[in-house]
């Protein structure tokens, strides 16, 4: 979180020029004008103008500080931008807010690569700090970077976190969110046994006895959620107004919260009803995989979820959205999960640590959380109820199945209004990255995971095979083929830091000051450039979202929705990306500060 500065708004006494000149008998005035800039439009020509003008919430004028000056009235918020970039503002595709702000406000590893002692000694430090949550004496440990542990290939049990607090229920949760680890205690507060079997689409390992070993795949999980207990509601309307906050630091407009359950969406409306919801928020809510073969059932939830949050139509004013349906096909294709669905098997190693050698085995992940027969006619009939399907899919097999429930639901009904979303796409099929376009599906990529580090060399490397190991992270492989991309943070599986993920989405490269052992390219293939980048975020994102005659891109009649960046990120040096701060936000017209307030563009 080292960018995230209090004062990374500028004072308004720094950058306002003042009232100045008469508004023409033509042109009514504005309510703000940004002029002297780099006013990069994301239009469909990725124009460039010097400065615009804003009304009622809404772009009324872009082009040149000549042009701009008939706006300008008496009451006219007149902002020198002095040379610097603006841009729409930034709409992060897919991410999981509420339980990024609470892991802001709790216990974290913070996605560090540790050793076994050091791994121990954090949460033992957490457990010593009072001001830790530990609800009904449970420690919730959250951004374990699990495919990170040292040594390369440490696979953690129960009697890691049973040495620290034998009697103290621990749950650490992998930055994935895909891995649990519970000690004795949680195990048994859970009811979690040898005997006890695996919800769908989970697994419980297992040691050579039977016994469990406290290792917990995907949604197994919900078997320790039974018994947790939920934060109350003031907690999570607390985590969600962090994660505000940390999205104001980043410049995020909009967002898609992808996995929406009952208290998120009661979190989010709570602020947005106190007059404290700083971005657009859209919900996709989601649907069991017990429900898969009962599309009415899963519509009917759909719909009772749309009718108790969605505010309709996008206004002028931060509101909620409910028009997306979350649908897991997969896990994750880093070892030592292993719970993507692959096409081929992936490999092992048949040698030895010293002398390995790699060959195909016999796994091909888990079977895919909803069965192929079920997915066609579930999608048909979300689609068919107002709703777009948003499907996580990681590897090249839950990718296949994703695109080919889409086309069947095409073919049968040609006509149907439907965006579906395919989510994070880390292997693609040669024959299937020409797909997307003809379906109108969108692929959302997170850029970050573009690079070497532990989850794609050491985790990800040997267990895919030299061929998919190449394919990795394909982003210009499907932009070639036409394939729309948005982005999504997928925070908090990493930190949320977009423009980290921006630079590596154009260079393919980790941050200069990396281990050696992650310096360099991921793969051969190229990065994507920086209009491409910039419009994944912006303008393919509201698409997805279906805001994107509204966001997206600074065009007359469009929302005021847009950030000043304190460099040209189209100019200055790739790596420099990084180290981008965001000076001024405005959503809806409304300028937003750091510290949540939200001031008429007037003020």
């Amino acid at each position: 979180m080292h960018r995230f500065r209090l004062h990374w708004l500028l004072p308004l006494a720094t950058v306002l020029l003042g009232a100045g000149g008469a508004a023409a008998a033509s042109s009514p005035s504005a309510d703000s004008v940004l002029e002297n800039g780099f006013v990069y439009t994301v239009d469909p020509a990725d124009h460039v103008a010097q400065a615009l003008a804003v009304r009622d919430g809404r772009v009324i004028y872009v082009g040149t500080t000549g042009g701009v000056k008939r706006f300008v009235g008496p009451s006219t918020q007149v902002i020198d931008l002095k040379g610097r970039m603006v841009m729409p503002g930034l709409v992060d595709g897919h991410m999981h807010p509420l339980a990024g702000g609470r892991l802001l406000i709790g216990c974290s590893l913070d996605y560090q690569p540790l050793t076994v002692p050091d791994f121990q000694n954090r949460i033992r430090a957490c457990l010593a700090d009072p001001r830790q949550p530990k609800p009904k004496g449970w420690l919730i440990v959250n951004s374990w970077f699990q495919e990170a542990m040292r040594p390369a290939g440490t696979v953690l049990d129960k009697s890691v976190l049973d040495a620290i607090a034998p009697d103290t229920p621990i749950m650490v949760q992998s930055s994935f969110f895909h891995s649990f680890l519970l000690n004795s205690a949680a195990l048994k507060r859970a009811g979690i046994t040898a005997a006890t079997k695996a919800p769908a689409g989970g697994a419980i390992l297992h040691d050579a006895q039977g016994a469990p070993t406290g290792l917990l795949e995907d949604t197994a999980a919900t078997l320790v959620n039974a018994v947790l207990p939920a934060p109350s509601d003031e907690d999570d309307v607390h985590a969600a107004d962090a994660a505000l906050r940390a999205m104001r630091h980043q410049g995020v407009t909009s967002f898609l919260d992808a996995w929406a359950e009952d208290p998120d969406l009661k979190a989010f409306t709570a602020l947005q009803r106190q007059g404290r919801l700083t971005a657009r928020a859209h919900f996709a809510v989601w649907v069991d995989p017990k429900d898969a073969g009962d599309p009415a059932k899963v519509v009917a939830h759909l719909r009772e979820q749309a009718r108790s949050f969605d505010q309709g139509a996008l206004g002028t004013t931060p509101g909620i959205s409910v028009r997306n349906a979350k649908l897991f096909m997969d896990g994750v294709i880093a070892a030592p999960a292993l719970t993507g669905v692959e096409i081929d098997p992936y490999y092992v190693n048949r040698g030895t640590v010293d002398h390995p050698d790699w060959q195909p085995g016999t796994s091909r992940g888990p079977a895919p959380y909803f069965p192929p027969a079920e997915l066609a006619p579930l999608l048909r009939a979300i689609a068919d109820a107002g709703f777009d399907p948003h499907m996580h899919a990681d590897g090249d097999g839950a990718v296949r199945i994703a695109l080919d429930a889409v086309a069947a639901v095409r073919k049968a009904e040609p006509g149907v209004d439907m965006r579906p979303a395919i989510a994070h796409d880390e292997l693609v099929a040669p024959a299937d990255r020409g797909r997307y376009k003809p379906l109108d599906a969108v692929a959302v990529l997170s850029f970050q995971w573009e690079k070497p580090a532990p989850d794609t060399i050491d985790s990800g490397r040997d267990y895919l095979g030299p061929e998919r190991f190449a394919d990795m992270e394909p982003a210009s492989l499907l932009e070639r083929t036409g394939t729309r991309i948005a982005y999504g943070s997928d925070w908090p599986v990493d930190k949320l830091d977009e423009w980290f993920a921006l630079k590596v989405g154009a260079t393919r490269r980790n941050a200069p000051d990396s281990d050696p052992r992650y310096r360099g390219q991921l793969g051969a293939q190229p990065p994507l450039s920086r209009p491409s980048v910039l419009r994944d975020i912006t303008m393919n994102s509201s698409w997805e979202l279906r805001s994107d005659d509204q966001t997206g891109s600074l065009e007359s009649g469009k929302l005021a929705d847009l950030i000043v960046l304190d460099r040209n990120v189209l100019r200055v040096p790739a790596d420099d990306i990084a180290n981008t701060h965001v000076m001024l936000t405005m959503v809806g017209g409304h300028i937003v500060y750091s510290d949540g307030r939200v001031a008429p563009a007037r003020d």
